[in-house]
């Protein structure tokens, strides 16, 4: 499935989830992107009819529970709006490591432009008057933000463009600037990286994002290059980065029967009157400090002070994620 068709299916079912009436096929025209046509134009407007359909059917095979009706007896023509009672999970109750899955499912979605085309599609229902339930689609919005390098990257990635940026490495004071094709962008322990050919050095190189200094600037055609069949990048980051040196040593308190994963990362574990003691060797604090805030009070960070900071900050950040808005008087 194409990535414009996926933007369009998402949009629909926003679309139908935000709203209990049902919306005509024009309604929906009108509001989600992609659908965009002149209803006056025999051949565009058929052209929408087919796509629409294609759409319909897609959304019932992937199990969402699209319902046809109409609002009142005096509407003429058939709309469409999504089962809530149907569609809704059961809570979940995820493991550390799966919840951070999802986080970066969340950075993904703020950066590839469906946030902003739906808040449009929402905006587009309110200013045609139909009722939207703020509630309903809860939780598609993301919490978390990624590095400002990610949105370009990833569209000259797609794109085939080759991009411009001043990078910056530990060792050295001024910035340089590279060029590069693009291949992708990935996330490897907790950072983001883009792969590509390093036009200047001739070479594959992999690039943390954190480190691009300013903008990144595409030049060119698109479809200017074409990434190797079946290039591993994952691999090829993981083998650029090394092995960490695992020089540091922490101290960590997890409740009886608690916190499994941070137990398995442990070299040595002592019983005590308030937990377990934990030793684990690590090599990056902001790594192993998510992994214990992710426990939430299970675990506690003894030491080093460091990493207790680091641990601190990253509760603060949760709490400030998820911290209910003030209701207003």
């Amino acid at each position: 499935m194409s990535r414009t068709r996926t933007e369009r299916l998402v949009n629909l079912v926003i679309c139908l989830l935000s709203t209990r009436r049902f919306l005509t096929a024009a309604q929906i025209a009108l509001t989600v992107p992609g659908y965009e046509h002149d209803p006056s134009d025999p051949r565009d407007h058929e052209a929408f009819q087919r796509k629409f359909e294609r759409d319909k059917a897609e959304l019932r095979e992937l199990g969402v529970p699209l319902e046809t009706g109409t609002a009142s007896i005096f509407d003429q023509e058939p709309g469409y709006r999504i089962a809530q009672r149907e569609y809704a999970l059961p809570d979940i109750l995820l493991e550390p490591d799966e919840a951070a899955a999802v986080g970066i499912a969340a950075r993904l979605w703020q950066h590839a432009g469906l946030a902003a085309a739906a808040s449009s599609g929402l905006a587009k229902l309110r200013a045609a008057g139909v009722e939207v339930d703020p509630q309903a689609t809860l939780g598609v919005e993301p919490v978390v933000t990624v590095d400002p390098a990610f949105g370009p990257l990833t569209s000259a990635a797609r794109e085939r463009r080759a991009v411009t940026f001043k990078y910056r490495v530990p060792e050295v004071d001024e910035p340089s600037t590279r060029r590069l094709e693009p291949w992708g962008v990935v996330c490897w322990r907790g950072r983001w990286y883009v792969v590509g050919h390093d036009r200047d050095r001739d070479a594959t190189r992999c690039f943390r994002l954190s480190r691009i200094v300013g903008d990144v600037r595409a030049g060119g055609p698109s479809g200017a290059f074409e990434p190797p069949a079946g290039a591993d990048l994952i691999s090829h980051v993981a083998h650029s980065s090394g092995p960490i040196a695992r020089t540091g040593r922490a101290t960590v308190t997890v409740r009886p029967g608690r916190a499994a994963g941070l137990r398995r990362m442990a070299a040595e574990v002592t019983p005590g009157p308030d937990g377990d003691r934990l030793t684990i060797n690590f090599g990056d604090v902001d790594w192993l400090a998510s992994r214990i805030a992710g426990y939430g009070p299970d675990a506690r960070a003894d030491g080093p002070p460091e990493l207790r900071a680091a641990v601190i900050q990253h509760l603060k950040e949760l709490i400030v994620r998820h911290e209910s808005p003030a209701v207003s008087a």
